[in-house]
Parts: C-alpha cells; structure tokens; sequence
C-alpha cells in the first residue's frame, strides 16, 4: 500500500483548470523520495500512472504552464514509480520506456543545474542500455533487425556517457569527465556520424572552464574538440567550427601563461587560420605576437597578413590601438599610413583619419594634428565627406582638445580648436550642437576681451538655440561686462524660467539636477566680482526662487543676507528702512527652507543647526537696530525665536528664545501704544500669544536651574496685565493677584500696575487703587520711606478717590478719602522738612474744595470737617504758608460764620 497515494495524486494533478498543481508536485516529489528502497510491487495500475505523469509533463512543456524544475520533478516521479513496479527479466518494451525515461530525467536534471540528482538517473539509463544490448545479442524476443537496433542503442549509450560526463565536470570532477568521453570516443569507431556532436560537447567543456579561468582543463578539452573533429572529416562540424576552437585554444594559452604556451598559441592560431581564414583570427595572432614581445618584423608579417586577407576596417583600426597600448608606436603610425592608402576609396576612410589625428594629439604631436585636422576639412569640402558618426567623433576630439587648453588658460589655442570644428558647419546651419560650440566660443572671446566678437558668437548661439539656459548665462556674462544692469537682469529672469526645465550637458560644466542652481550661482559671482551687487542678488534671488537644491539655496540666502547688511550699514534713514524690510523677508524665506530641511536619521543635523543658528543671530543683531520702529523689531525678533526652534533646546537657546518672546511681546504692545484705537486690539492680542510662548519656555528653563535673581517672573506679569487691562480682559485681576504672590514684590512695579490700570483704554480704577494702597504699604515699611514716592501713591489715591461732582458725592466715599488724607497727615507729621511742599498745597486745595462743594449741598456738617481738614495742612506750608494763611483764615472765619447762620436758620425752622 506504500504506492497507493500516487494514483489519488497522479489523478488530482491530471484534472483540468488545476489551481494548486505546484503543490500537487511537490506532494508527489516528497512521497517517492522516502520510497527508495522499498519493495517492488508487480502493479500494471502503477505502471500505468507512471506512463501518464510522463505524459502529462511532455504536454505541459508548451508554453509555461509549469518550470523546469517542476517539469524535472515530474518525470522524477514517473520514472521512479516505472522503475518501481519492474520484474527481473523486464520485456523489451518496458526496458526502451525505462531507458527513454531515464535518459530524459537525467538530462532535465542537468539543464536544472542538479548534476547529483542526474547521476542516479543516467547510471539507471545506462544499466537498462546494458540490458537492452543483452538481450538484442541473445535474440530471446526474435527481433528482425538486431544490427539496426544495436546501432540505435550504441547511439542512446553515447548520448547518455556524454551526459554522465557532463555531470562529472559540473561537479568539478575532472578526471571523471576524461573517463567518461574517453568511452563516447570509443564509440565514434562504430557511429562516425556522432563526431559533430561530440567535438561540439568537447568545445562547450572548453567555454565553460575558460569562464572560470580553469585554463589547463579548457586547453584539454579544446584540443580534445579539435582532435574529435578530425577523427571523421566527413561528419566533422566543418572548417569554421574547428578554426573557433583552434582560436580559442590559442586565447586559453595566452591568457594562461603566454611566454610558456607562447608556441602553443601560435601555432594554434595558425592553424585556424589555415583551417578557414577570419579577422579575429589574424588579430588574434597579432596580439600573441605582442603579449611574447615578438621582434617588429614578425608583427610587420603578421599586419601584412590582415591587409592581404581584405579585413573590415575596424579590425585593421583595432590592430591600432592594440600597437599603441603596448608601446609599438611606430609600428602603429606605420600600419595606420598603410590603412589609410588601403581604403582611400572607402567611404569609411574618415574613421581611420580619426583616429588617426587622435593618436597624434594623444603623443602630443599637435603640430602634425593640426595639419592632419586642416587636410581633413579641405578633403570634406572636396568630396572625401566625413559621415554624420565620425563627424561627432572628431567634434568631441577637437571640443575635449579646446576645452584642455580653456582650462590651462590657453584661451588662444582654446579658441583655434574650437574654430576647427565650427569649419565644419555650414552658414546658417540650426543644431543645439553649433550653438554650444559658439557658447564656447564666445567664453574664449570673453577671456580674450575681444567682446564684440563675443556677443556676435552669443547672437549665433541664440538664433540656434535660444531656449537653452547656457545661452542666457553668456548673454549674462557679456551683458556684466558691459555694466548692463538691464539686460543682465533680464537675462537671469530667463535662467529662472529655463531653470524648471531639465538642463542638458554643456562643454566644461558637470551637468547634474542641479545645473541651474549651478548657473544661477555662477551668474552671482560674476556679478560680485564686478561689483555689480544688484545684478548678483538679482541672480541670488532667481536661484533661491527656482533651485531643489536646498544646500545651494541656503548658501544663497546667506549671501543675500550679507549683501543687505552691506547695504544697510551705508544707507540713508529712509532706504535702511526699505533693506531691513527686504532682509526680513530673505530671513523668512531662509526659515522656511531651513525647517523643510528634514533632521532625520542619516542626516546631517549639525549643519541644519549651524544654519539656522547663523539667521538666528542675525535676525536678532536686526531687531536690535530697530528701536524706532516696534514693528520690524517685533517681526526680526519672532523670527530670530523661530528659527531657535530649529536647534537643539540647550540653555543657551532656551535664554534666547525667551528673550526674543520677551522683547516681541514688549514690541507689540508699543505698537498698540501708537496706533489707533481700531488697530490696538490685533498687537495686544499678537502681545499676548508671545508672552503665553514665553511663559512655557520659562517653566523649562526654571526647570533646569537656578533663576531667582531673574525678573523674568514680573516683565512677563507686567506685559500681560497691560495687554489684558487693554483688551478689557476680565483675567486681568487675576494677573494683579499673581504679581501679589511674587516674592518681594517691588513697589515700583505695584506702581506700573496702578498706571496701567487707568491707561487708555484700560479703566481699572478700583485695581488701580489696590496696587497703590500695597504700594504705598511697603513704602511706609522701608526703614527710609521714599516720601516723594509715598506722596505720589496718596496723591493718585485721592485724585483716584474725590468725587468730581455732585453727582458722585457719598458718605462712603469721602470717608475713605479722609483715611488717605490721615495717611498723607501722618506722612507729613513724620518727616515734615521732606515732604513736597507743593504737594501739601495740592492736598490743602483738594480737601478745601471738598469742603466748599459740601457747604454747596448744605452738609454743614461734613463740610465744616474739611474745610477744617484743608486748613490743618497750612502749618506744614514753608515758604507759601504766610500768604495762604492769610487767605484761607479770613475764607474760613467767613465759611464759619455762614455756618453757624446756617445752622440758626435751621433750627427756627424746625
């Protein structure tokens, strides 16, 4: 039952519009290699099943419905299972099915690259070829025709030892082989019309260990070819086949050991030229006559040989080179004189005077050059034409030739090199060739300040091909030259449109992606070196608008970036106002390309760092320049903060970032101090983004160290509460409360609070006053009290604090008025000689007016009490109190009068 699975199997696979037949293989496959010794059963269903895997994989070789290998594992199968099911004396028929399928298996294995597995199959093949010859000698199955069939069985036989001897060589089993086609040769006594296909397995032996450099196993089997061939002229595969052999044994001993096998190799050339006369035969000597450094007369014999056998030109052109590769000079120019004769009527005659003037200029023979190059242009012109191919070829022999001299500032010569190729172009010819060799032209002229010769090759150049940007650049060069800013501008305009396009090659310039970009460069720094500063940042600015490449466009921004700053340092008030204006915008511009610039893995983050540290500094060296103008100091300082972002957030950057969202914070509320009311509100709001950034770079740095000494805390708070108080924020009470939990608060910034808080069109009076009564607080609790500044917070109190009209007039709030008047008395009384005299006058004033707007409202009372109270600060008057008291004692004496009839009035009436 060991077998049973191949029928299921065998009849799965042979189903049409099969899906997984790849895997049915491999099934089949791996079931019959565990099967290899067990026993054989006498099965006429298996035998069957055999015959149609068999067949099943002979169909499915057309077309690729499935792979060598596959089909190689199929027949596998097959032939195991036929073998598998065999008796001892097998019939006749079943043998031939045997060796049929055997053979076949085993070379299927071979052409897989399995030589292993072929083995077992071809020894099987063999076995039953042995069997088959026994039995045809016997005569046991009466066949009709024994010596026919012996002959065919010989024939299989051969086929299959080939085979095996094929094998053996690809396992690296030399002697093996030997063996094996030693016995196929054995055999060609008896079938001479298998001479050919064993001379030519012989030959393919003798290619494939030459590929691997097994040169002693290819000379063996090379010459094994070539005996094999001659054994039967009649059957031989003919003259042309053994000279191939012969000329490849000669390359076998030549690469192998020339000066040992140097005989070998001859005479094996010799005799395939002899056997049937080819080019690469002839050169083929020529090359070993110079690896064994033959005397010059052999060689002479052996150039003869190639003229007298009429070869193509390029063998004798080839012959050439190869004499000039290995020193034979003279022999070179000789043989190429020769050549030259020989084919003078050839239309092919222009190759050789190619190469010819080629080898001239290679041993430095310019003198003989430039006659052979003068003689070659009459001839063009006189009927010996070149062809459009070697026409190119020397073109680019003389451009490379110019392009030599250009580069050693030879401009002279460079420009006779360059004016031997235009000879060979006809008036008003059109061709992007012509118009690049006038572009060079033209960079000769230049260097030769022959300028009007160099804009009549330039207008050539753009009547041929005015679309390319190599023009525009010469355009721009001459246009430089002439101080032409107009022209030199437009040209860079048209280098920019050109730019989108590809860019194709150019004489003396590495042509990559980044062409343009190159040009574009190349047009600044001409500019610069005429001191064209405009005309440069023109070409700058077109490079940074069209270039991919960001390396070249951030080195453009930097020199734009120092040519503003040149410019700026020597400009008036007005125009240094216009450059910083476009400074910002090239400093925006090198923002957006730095940070497109990715700092992943396997890219260079130091540099994407020292540039954008290089525009940061600069944009915050800028906003230091602006302190009359808020705004550009705000836009450069935002900036310089953006592009610290692009750095590693180290201390250093982090202080600057918070500077930057510092001083762009304190910029924008000055601008909102200096525009309309309508405008305000945006620069407040912009204000307070900044100042929100600012607070959460500053929690880091907190983080990181020891700031206590930093005011940082309270500019921020300041900057907020102004722009919250502007906004009408109702967080600003909230910003009042934090500065209140700073650690020693100073009373100066409780003071800024106070003015903020009534500053238009902030109106906070009752904040106002909180942050002066704090204020006024800590000063009273100085050991030294600063009474100007205590003055100064009881006066805003109190002007804050009296009513202004009748309308305001409460009890409530007179009385927290007279508690400020207290304050100021005991301000006074304290250090009387110090006070501000004319602030005591104010305050005299102030509390004599309440008193009198009281009487005004018939609260006799009250008003008695300050009137009272202005007139107890005249003793505290230096220099004005004489005068006062004099006014204010009659004014009172007559208030108090009144108030007594006053008060009479009333109590008659009631």
């Amino acid at each position: 039952m060991v077998y049973a699975p191949f029928h299921g199997l065998t009849e799965h696979l042979l189903q049409k519009q099969q899906a997984n037949t790849e895997e049915v293989i491999e099934q089949l496959f791996g079931e019959i290699s565990g099967l290899e010794d067990s026993p054989r059963p006498l099965d006429a269903q298996l035998e069957e099943c055999a015959i149609q895997l068999w067949n099943w994989a002979v169909t499915k070789r057309v077309g690729t419905a499935i792979n060598e290998h596959q089909k190689a594992k199929v027949r596998h199968v097959a032939c195991r299972l036929l073998y598998g099911c065999e008796d001892e004396n097998p019939a006749e028929g079943t043998v031939r099915k045997q060796i049929l399928m055997a053979s076949k298996t085993g070379r299927t294995w071979l052409d897989c690259k399995k030589p292993k597995l072929a083995d077992n199959f071809l020894n099987q093949a063999v076995k039953s070829l042995e069997m088959l010859y026994s039995k045809l000698i016997s005569g046991r199955d009466g066949s009709t025709d024994i010596n026919t069939s012996k002959g065919d069985v010989e024939k299989d036989l051969l086929r299959v030892v080939s085979y095996q001897a094929e094998s053996a060589l690809a396992q690296e089993n030399h002697q093996e082989a030997v063996s094996f086609m030693q016995h196929c040769k054995d055999m060609l006594l008896r079938l001479p019309k298998e001479t050919g296909y064993l001379s030519l397995m012989c030959y393919n032996f003798g290619v494939e260990t030459y590929s691997v450099k097994k040169y002693e196993e290819s000379a063996f089997w090379l010459s094994q070819s070539y005996d094999i061939g001659k054994m039967n002229l009649k059957y031989s595969p003919g003259a042309e086949v053994q000279a191939k052999v012969l000329r490849l044994l000669a390359t076998v001993y030549l690469e192998w050991d020339c000066q040992q096998f140097q005989e070998k190799a001859l005479n094996a050339v010799s005799l395939a030229n002899k056997e049937c006369v080819h080019p690469s035969g002839m050169y083929l000597k020529i090359r070993i006559l110079l690896k064994s450094v033959a005397p010059d007369d052999l060689i002479r014999a052996g150039i003869q040989e190639l003229l007298d056998c009429e070869v193509p030109l390029d063998v004798c052109l080839s012959t050439v080179k190869l004499l000039m590769t290995k020193d034979r000079e003279m022999l070179a120019f000789e043989y190429l004189k020769r050549v030259c004769q020989h084919f003078e009527s050839s239309p092919e005659l222009g190759t050789a005077l190619v190469l010819h003037i080629e080898l001239l200029l290679q041993r430095g023979k310019e003198l003989l050059g430039k006659q052979k190059i003068e003689d070659v242009i009459t001839g063009h012109y006189t009927g010996k034409q070149l062809t459009p191919q070697t026409l190119t070829c020397l073109h680019l022999l003389l451009w490379d030739k110019a392009s030599k001299h250009f580069e050693a500032k030879n401009y002279s010569e460079a420009l006779q090199w360059y004016n031997y190729s235009l000879s060979f172009y006809k008036a008003g010819q059109i061709e992007p060739n012509l118009a690049k060799l006038q572009r060079n032209r033209a960079s000769c002229f230049l260097q030769l300040q022959q300028l009007e010769k160099a804009k009549e090759a330039i207008k050539e150049a753009e009547r041929c091909d005015p679309n390319s940007i190599f023009t525009q650049f010469s355009v721009y060069k001459i246009a430089v030259q002439e101080n032409n800013v107009e022209k030199a501008t437009d040209a860079v305009k048209a280098m920019g449109l050109l730019a989108k396009g590809p860019v194709t090659n150019e004489d003396r310039l590495l042509v990559s992606e980044n062409a343009a970009s190159n040009l574009l460069s190349l047009a600044a720094q001409i500019a610069l070196e005429n001191e064209q500063e405009e005309t440069a940042m023109k070409a700058l600015e077109s490079l940074c608008e069209h270039s991919t490449d960001d390396a070249h466009v951030i080195t453009a921004f930097r020199c734009l970036v120092r040519l503003v700053l040149s410019t700026i340092e020597k400009a008036s008030e007005e125009s240094r106002n216009a450059n910083l204006d476009v400074l910002l915008s090239y400093l925006k511009m090198a923002l957006q390309k730095v940070s497109q610039r990715s700092a992943g893995p396997g890219q260079d983050v130091e540099q994407r760092t020292e540039e954008a540290h290089w525009f940061r500094k600069i944009a915050w060296n800028s906003a230091l320049q602006c302190e009359s103008s808020p705004g550009r100091m705000r836009d450069f300082f935002v900036l310089s903060y953006q592009l610290s972002q692009l750095c590693p957030p180290d201390r250093a950057v982090l202080m600057g970032q918070k500077t930057c969202l510092l001083m762009a914070a304190a910029a924008s509320l000055e601008l909102s101090r200096k525009s309309p009311h309508s405008a305000q509100p945006e620069h407040l709001t912009q204000a307070l983004e900044h100042i929100q950034t600012c607070w959460e770079v500053w929690k880091t740095l907190k983080a990181s160290g020891d700031f206590s000494k930093d005011p940082t805390d309270t500019l921020l708070l300041l900057y907020e509460f102004e722009a919250r108080a502007k906004l009408n924020d109702s967080k600003v009470e909230i910003v009042l409360e934090s500065v209140l939990e700073l650690d020693n608060v100073e009373t100066k910034v409780l003071e800024t609070i106070a003015a903020l808080a009534m500053e238009p069109p902030a109106h906070f009076p009752r904040l106002c006053k909180k942050a002066l009564r704090i204020a006024l607080s800590l000063h009273r609790k100085q050991p030294l009290a600063d009474l100007t500044r205590c003055s100064q917070c009881v006066h805003s109190l109190i002007q804050l604090s009296l009513p202004a009209g009748v309308s305001e007039v409460e009890a409530r709030v007179l009385e927290e008025v007279w508690g400020y008047y207290e304050e100021a008395l005991s301000i006074i009384c304290a250090a009387p000689e110090d006070f501000p005299e004319m602030e005591i006058l104010w305050l005299l004033t102030r509390a004599w007016n309440t008193g009198i707007l009281l009487y005004s409202l018939a609260q006799y009372p009250e008003a008695e009490r300050w009137c009272g109270l202005g007139m107890s600060f005249l003793c505290h008057l230096g220099s004005l109190q004489e005068s006062y008291q004099t006014q204010m004692s009659g004014l009172y004496s007559e208030v108090l009068d009144r108030l007594d009839k006053a008060k009479r009035n009333l109590i008659m009436e009631e």
